[in-house]
């Protein structure tokens, strides 16, 4: 009696046919579309609220810096990281250096340069103040200064660092002329 090894009906291949692989793609390709939009405005308004913590970091190490040394420190924009330009704008980076001159640039090397934004955002400080000096009492002497922070695709995210005459430095979402001067800068 000879005994078969396949008894019975024979056995069905199993698989996935390229129709059900085209229809996953689909799907697939439909959900990113979805997604795509919600996720570059979550980003962009992580890189802004990233930005405005770093400023309001270094603001503090400024200020901390003024009141341990004893002398003047600023804090102002750059474009080369050695000396303090004179517009208001932030983006290419920023710098903190000593100024015992009194002539709002800094004395030597920076004690700290941070990088620029490049395309990604808009910082811009008010017109009246563009840079910051701390005394070594702590105070920032002049008018408040604030800082706007803006994406280039998008106003309605904006946020803003202030710096009062105390020294006293806060971070807040933008109000709604600045937004609308941010929608300006777009």
């Amino acid at each position: 009696m000879s005994t078969s090894r396949h008894a019975g009906p024979p056995r069905r291949q199993r698989g996935v046919s390229l129709i059900e692989q085209i229809m996953v793609l689909a799907i697939i390709a439909v959900l990113l579309g979805i997604a795509t939009p919600p996720l570059r405005q979550l980003l962009g308004r992580n890189a802004l609220r990233v930005a405005q913590t770093d400023f309001i970091a270094a603001l503090h190490y400024a200020r901390e810096t003024a009141v341990m040394s004893g002398q003047r420190t600023l804090f102002c924009p750059t474009v080369d990281g050695s000396r303090c330009s004179e517009g208001t704008q932030w983006e290419s980076g920023w710098l903190l250096a000593r100024d015992g001159d009194g002539d709002d640039q800094p004395d030597g090397r920076p004690l700290h340069v941070g990088n620029g934004y490049g395309d990604k955002l808009i910082v811009r400080s008010s017109s009246g103040r563009q840079l910051v000096r701390f005394r070594p009492d702590g105070t920032a002497g002049g008018s408040n200064i604030t800082l706007l922070f803006c994406q280039p695709s998008s106003a309605k995210d904006a946020l803003t660092v202030v710096v009062s005459n105390a020294g006293r430095v806060r971070g807040a979402p933008a109000n709604a002329a600045q937004i609308a001067s941010c929608a300006q800068l777009n």
